[in-house]
């Protein structure tokens, strides 16, 4: 039976996959992320979702069955490309120049077949509506440390949903894997998520 694994220590895309009825085991990459250069958000979540699979792959059985997943997220806004913030001031900065406007979320998300060494990839993209929110609810936020650790400097399935307004596209993509794009790529490989549902073990 098909058998996921999930190349991300993101504790979010695991508790997704887990929530859809999947039960994928984790390896995590350590991909060195600061050795890619580009100023295309789409091309550099994709890159790096492609460097995590690979790396992965790399250390796995080339066995039946056995479909690794790579998955990376960043936010443009205002031209410029937002991963994780390098400290508290710079996630304090970017909330006080993201509130009351938009940024898009792209997720990058790369699926390799380990039976045939084939592999697809694909980008989601999320318009994310940021409330306008106050000086003090930035500091109360920001010291919670949880924007410290994330693209963008948010969560919408933690405390930063308090401050998401709306969204237009797939509210997954924006917590870190697309459910409906997963399944387009497993499509790929013919795979259908009934298969994994259940079978997939830790």
């Amino acid at each position: 039976m098909p058998r996921l694994v999930l190349a991300s220590a993101s504790p979010a895309r695991l508790a997704l996959l887990k929530a859809a009825g999947l039960d994928p085991s984790v390896q995590v990459s350590g991909v060195d992320e600061s050795v890619v250069k580009t100023d295309d958000a789409a091309e550099l979540c994709l890159t790096l979702a492609r460097m995590k699979a690979q790396a992965v792959a790399s250390e796995l059985p080339e066995e039946q069955g056995t479909l690794v997943l790579g998955c990376d997220s960043v936010l443009a806004f205002d031209g410029e490309i937002l991963g994780k913030p390098s400290g508290e001031d710079d996630a304090k900065a970017r909330w006080r120049a993201m509130r009351g406007r938009a940024g898009v979320l792209h997720t990058g998300h790369h699926l390799i077949d380990q039976g045939s060494g084939q592999s697809a990839e694909a980008v989601g993209s999320t318009i994310v509506h940021f409330a306008d929110v106050s000086d003090a609810e930035i500091e109360a936020y920001v010291a919670t440390g949880e924007p410290l650790f994330v693209a963008g400097a948010f969560t919408i399935d933690g405390r930063g949903g308090f401050f998401v307004e709306r969204i237009e596209g797939d509210h997954g993509n924006v917590v870190g894997l697309s459910l409906p794009l997963l399944r387009r790529l497993l499509m790929k490989f013919e795979v259908g998520v009934g298969q994994l549902w259940g079978k997939s073990t830790s």
